[in-house]
């Protein structure tokens, strides 16, 4: 199948191998290149709707990339002030980017986003009377994907005559692959595949399923890859050699938990990319500093 034949430029068709796969190209979206301009817009036009934002015109996140890139953007546009939480382990291009939207920075001690920074931020927003929308809690998180992602995916496929027999996706604040899976789940006999960090790795984008991402145990997810960091750097480093594509670490990291996977799940399959390869430089330069 030629691209040519599909949508303008929002999937991309990969090699058959025992059916057709297409990958879903979130890095259109043109705030943070990735798919949390989706949930972001849905988070804050919610917000301003209720009249949470009127009256103090600003936000606190906690982030550790695209959706505090997606937020410094959009709080742009909405003439607000946006404050970044990151932990420690955020990536100094993510950082600069972050300042270079006018986002005040504060990097703090914490490994990973968990339970325990999502309370800290929380607190941070009340004593300084700001909001936060918390991604990680927020239904309209959820409903942006199940509205609005999902529908686009069954549009695309349908309009060359597909339907989605498995799609595979990495389980963040797992607002994108709960609302695939609603969707899916509800309309056909879609079969739903996370993806997630082995233990002990970190992979941006993703993470394991103790840190409790709220929506992910509110669907019914078939099965759950674990992938380590080196898999997803050349899960990313494969598609840019093969397809000419640079793609995210958690793109990378959905590319080798299908490769797993695909003879058990026929038929079209459909690979959820979140964002470019642009921001993980860094992980690229490491990785190719070993002499791969």
């Amino acid at each position: 199948m030629k691209s040519s034949s599909l949508p303008p430029c929002l999937s991309f068709p990969f090699r058959t191998v025992g059916g057709m796969y297409f990958a879903k190209l979130e890095f259109f979206n043109p705030f943070s290149r990735s798919i949390k301009d989706r949930a972001v817009f849905n988070l804050i036009m919610k917000a301003m709707e209720r009249g949470d934002i009127n009256g103090t015109r600003r936000l606190f996140e906690a982030t550790s990339g695209n959706v505090g890139i997606a937020m410094a953007a959009m709080s742009n546009v909405f003439g607000i002030e946006f404050r970044a939480y990151l932990p420690k382990p955020t990536p100094n291009t993510t950082q600069t980017l972050l300042k270079v939207l006018g986002a005040e920075v504060v990097k703090t001690e914490f490994d990973v986003i968990d339970r325990e920074m999502i309370e800290f931020v929380k607190k941070e927003a009340e004593k300084a009377k700001a909001v936060n929308l918390n991604q990680f809690e927020n239904d309209d998180n959820f409903e942006a994907h199940y509205r609005y992602t999902a529908r686009e995916i069954d549009e695309q496929l349908k309009s060359i005559g597909q339907e989605a027999d498995v799609i595979v996706a990495g389980i963040g604040t797992s607002g994108h692959i709960a609302g695939l899976a609603k969707y899916f789940k509800e309309r056909y006999g879609t079969k739903v595949v996370g993806v997630v960090p082995a233990k002990g790795e970190k992979i941006p984008g993703i993470k394991r399923l103790e840190t409790k991402p709220k929506w992910f145990f509110e669907v019914e997810i078939d099965e759950v890859v674990e992938v380590t960091q080196r898999e997803a750097i050349e899960g990313s480093i494969q598609v840019a050699r093969r397809d000419g594509l640079l793609i995210g670490l958690s793109s990378g990291a959905v590319v080798k938990a299908f490769e797993r996977i695909r003879d058990k799940y026929p038929g079209t399959a459909v690979l959820i990319f979140p964002d470019d390869g642009f921001k993980y430089v860094e992980a690229f330069e490491r990785y190719l500093s070993e002499g791969r």
